[in-house]
């Protein structure tokens, strides 16, 4: 098992950059991928950016590519998400989460199976 604490949101203007904060207690923290994802009212929670238990391997989606930056800390047991460059679309509740990692790495697959509570980030034009 493992708990995870979002922070770091708040409002930008467009342009502006926030980074946001995931960490986690419980055991072994270096053996879970870890991802962010976000998710706007009443559409479906999308994965942003995710990153390999090595920390060797990262990816993101398309939208975010070249802007976000994943990273993460195994000392303090903590993932961050760098956001450059934001704009009002990447406006939304973002979500840090956790699986075991595995042998190959994938985005998407398997699922994630321990989430945080959320962060609110907002980006004013």
């Amino acid at each position: 098992q493992v708990q995870l604490v979002e922070s770091g949101g708040g409002l930008v203007q467009a342009g502006g950059s926030l980074r946001l904060s995931c960490t986690a207690s419980g055991r072994r923290f270096e053996t879970y991928d870890m991802g962010w994802f976000r998710q706007d009212p009443g559409e479906e929670r999308t994965i942003v950016a995710g990153i390999e238990w090595t920390g060797g391997t990262t990816e993101y989606a398309g939208s975010v590519k070249g802007r976000f930056t994943i990273s993460r800390d195994n000392a303090k047991n903590t993932v961050y998400l760098q956001m450059d460059s934001l704009t009002p679309e990447d406006t939304a509740i973002y979500f840090c989460a956790a699986r075991i990692g595995g042998l190959r790495y994938s985005l998407n697959d398997p699922p994630y199976n321990f989430w945080g509570r959320g962060t609110q980030v907002t980006v004013s034009s």
